[in-house]
């Protein structure tokens, strides 16, 4: 899931949802003040790469490398990842399920980011090849009572496919089972609600690899503080599969691999404005830690909120590390700003996947039980080509334009 972020607005209204609880020194982001001055710190962000040992910095990139190669995750319930290249149609199957005159619904967590915008037009561009039309995409605003009501809603369509993220899985679960009953064909992004069984009641679910881009991310933090530094993490606090995936896979590769950074501070968000509650996080952190030099922030949406801090409290001396590629925050790199690095998703082609798998379903073809795309590392020096590779197109010329060589 994405977590999220919209390209008319800020952050604010979150996809996969910085939620949470409480960081490792007890303070919650809803209670945090916002400080008022800080450190003020001039130098730029990030360390240059000629002060850093060379030899390093090559390690680094080649772990770097290495990250994003085969899928680190696990499925929901343990499964081993499989490539989306496995995902395959022939001439024939697609003949036959453009025969069948089938219909999908889209059932999103929220539309509030560029996630969700490319997962459906990765959807409707495969759906339209299949000749499957799709009749319904909903917007729950990130709310399990909304998703339930959007899920009757569509059904009384009765739809032969649901393409779906749950928003809880435990309190969606008999939402989805009815659907599962009425033998609509599902297919999940990222998460299953709980008590499904692959194979009886869902077709398959496809994710990004989030621990992998939890791992990338940690490199780049890495690489832009030269191997040392104190950090902090703005993490999603709720109990929701694939953020913590992210933030395992960040803390324990920076734990793991590099003993000279050092986190200080983890604090959790939860609720609905998540560019305003990690704002708040982050003032927090950087009231408490003078000598901070960077922010991890969970995905787009969140690292907003935390670019907004940094620019109010004048500490251009943090840069930030992220998770989703969304346009404000590829704006901030394009400029060679405080964002240096991100793990990027690949929604436009986990679409195209999520569509197949569907007519896997309507075939009665057996279907992998999970499938991951790989992790992609974004900085400055390859953001344009990767756009591009995520999106399947250029990227708009305000990226281009504030780019800086």
């Amino acid at each position: 899931m994405k977590c999220s972020r919209t390209l008319s607005s800020t952050f604010a209204s979150a996809l996969l949802v910085l939620v949470a609880a409480c960081g490792s020194d007890g303070g919650s982001s809803g209670s945090a003040t916002t400080a008022s001055g800080g450190s003020g710190g001039t130098t730029a962000a990030g360390s240059s790469d000629s002060s850093c040992d060379q030899a390093m910095l090559t390690k680094i990139q080649a772990s770097i490398d290495a990250a994003q190669g085969t899928a680190q995750s696990t499925g929901p319930n343990g499964e081993t990842a499989k490539p989306a290249s496995d995902v395959k149609l022939t001439d024939e199957e697609v003949a036959k399920v453009k025969a069948m005159n089938a219909t999908a619904a889209i059932v999103f967590h929220t539309k509030a980011s560029d996630w969700s915008t490319a997962q459906e037009t990765g959807l409707k561009s495969e759906f339209d090849r299949l000749g499957i039309e799709v009749t319904d995409v909903t917007d729950a605003g990130f709310k399990a009572d909304q998703q339930i009501t959007d899920i009757e809603t569509v059904m009384a369509k009765k739809p032969s496919i649901m393409i779906s993220i749950p928003v809880d899985a435990a309190a969606t679960a008999d939402a989805y089972k009815a659907v599962a009953a009425a033998g609509t064909k599902l297919v999940f992004m990222d998460n299953v609600p709980a008590g499904l069984k692959q194979g009886t009641d869902y077709v398959s679910v496809v994710s990004a690899d989030n621990y992998g881009n939890g791992v990338v991310s940690a490199h780049l933090m890495a690489k832009a503080l030269c191997g040392k530094g104190k950090i902090a993490t703005v993490f999603h606090g709720a109990d929701f599969f694939v953020t913590k995936q992210r933030h395992e896979g960040f803390v324990k590769t920076i734990k793991s691999e590099y003993p000279d950074i050092q986190i200080v501070d983890e604090r959790g968000v939860d609720g609905a404005d998540f560019a305003t509650l990690a704002q708040d996080a982050a003032n927090a952190i950087l009231a408490k830690n003078q000598d901070l030099q960077g922010i991890w922030a969970v995905w787009d949406t969140p690292a907003e909120g935390v670019l907004a801090a940094i620019n109010s409290n004048n500490r251009k001396d943090v840069i930030v590390i992220t998770e989703d590629l969304g346009k404000p925050v590829a704006i901030e790199m394009a400029k060679d700003g405080q964002v240096k690095g991100l793990g990027a998703q690949r929604p436009y082609e986990a679409g195209i996947t999520e569509a197949d798998l569907a007519a896997y379903g309507l075939l009665g073809k057996t279907a992998p039980d999970y499938v991951a795309l790989p992790a992609l590392a974004v900085d400055h020096d390859n953001l344009l080509e990767s756009w591009k590779e995520v999106y399947f197109q250029d990227a708009p010329a305000d990226i281009a334009d504030a780019f800086k060589d």
